[in-house]
């Protein structure tokens, strides 16, 4: 059994403490694969390669048993922010 969702949503949340927190697992429940979103304000002033990165190094540990991993939203809480709101007048 590779790693599960809930462990990684426990690890992001111990390290990046998100203020949204989305872990989807792709790989059919074997723990190889996970698509994640993600806001924190640890993302602040850093480009979207080094929000990659401090996802990466907080997920060291499972990195090694995960096959995948899509980072589709690596943002701060304004963006987020931003995002919501015209979603909402859409």
């Amino acid at each position: 059994m590779g790693v599960t969702k809930e462990k990684v949503e426990s690890t992001l949340t111990s390290k990046l403490n998100p203020s949204h927190l989305e872990v989807i697992d792709t790989s059919g429940g074997c723990g190889a694969k996970f698509e994640i979103e993600i806001v924190s304000e640890q993302f602040e002033g850093k480009r979207l390669l080094a929000r990659h990165r401090l996802v990466n190094a907080a997920l060291e540990e499972e990195m090694k048993q995960i096959h995948a991993l899509s980072i589709k939203k690596a943002m701060t809480p304004e963006q987020w922010k931003q995002q919501e709101e015209s979603n909402a007048a859409a």
